[in-house]
C-alpha cells in the first residue's frame, strides 16, 4: 500500500485546478494498492487556490514553527500545509502504507526539491511539509522522478 498525491494520478487538485498525470506511475498505480491524497485539500484548503510557498525554511522548520507557507500575497495557510501533513499521515498509518509518492516540488509533497519562497520559480533542496512529516514519522517517500528505481530495488521488503 502507498500514499500517492493524487495530482500524479489524475485528479484535478493542483492550485490551479490541474493535475501533473504522470504516465509511468499511472502504470505502477494499476499494479499496486494505493490511496490517492491531496494534502493541502486534507488540510482545508479549496482548488483553485492561489499558489503558496515555504519561506524561511523548508517542510522540517513548518513543523517546528520556524518557517510559515505564504501566499503569494502573503497569506498565512501554514496551519493548513500542518493539518493536511497530519491527516495524511493518519490516513498511511490507518492503511499501513509502506511508503508515499509524492509531487515533486510540492510545499507539501516535495520530496526533494521544494520552490525557494520568491514565486520566481526558484527551486532548492529541502522537503515539503508532508514530506518532512512522512518521513520524521519512519515512512519512505518517493517523488515521481524516483519510485520506480527505488521501489523496485526494496520488493523484497
Amino acid at each position: 500500500m502507498y500514499i500517492v498525491s493524487a495530482c500524479l494520478a489524475g485528479v484535478k487538485c493542483k492550485y490551479n485546478a490541474k493535475d501533473n498525470y504522470d504516465p509511468e506511475l499511472h502504470k505502477f498505480l494499476s499494479r499496486e494498492k494505493v490511496q490517492l491524497v491531496c494534502p493541502e485539500q486534507l488540510g482545508g484548503l479549496t482548488t483553485p487556490r492561489p499558489p503558496a510557498e515555504i519561506v524561511g525554511g523548508s517542510g522540517e522548520e513548518v513543523l517546528s514553527g520556524k518557517a510559515r507557507v505564504l501566499t503569494r500575497e502573503g497569506i498565512d495557510v501554514t496551519e493548513n500545509f500542518v493539518r493536511g501533513a497530519g491527516e495524511t499521515l493518519r490516513i498511511a498509518q490507518l492503511l499501513g502504507a509502506k511508503g508515499a509518492i509524492l509531487k515533486e516540488g510540492s510545499p507539501s509533497c516535495g520530496s526533494s526539491l521544494i520552490y525557494d519562497g520568491t514565486f520566481r520559480g526558484v527551486k532548492q533542496p529541502g522537503q515539503g511539509v508532508t514530506a518532512s512529516l512522512l518521513r520524521k514519522e519512519g515512512l519512505k517517500v518517493y517523488s515521481e522522478n524516483n519510485f520506480l528505481e527505488n521501489i523496485k530495488e526494496k520488493k523484497g521488503d
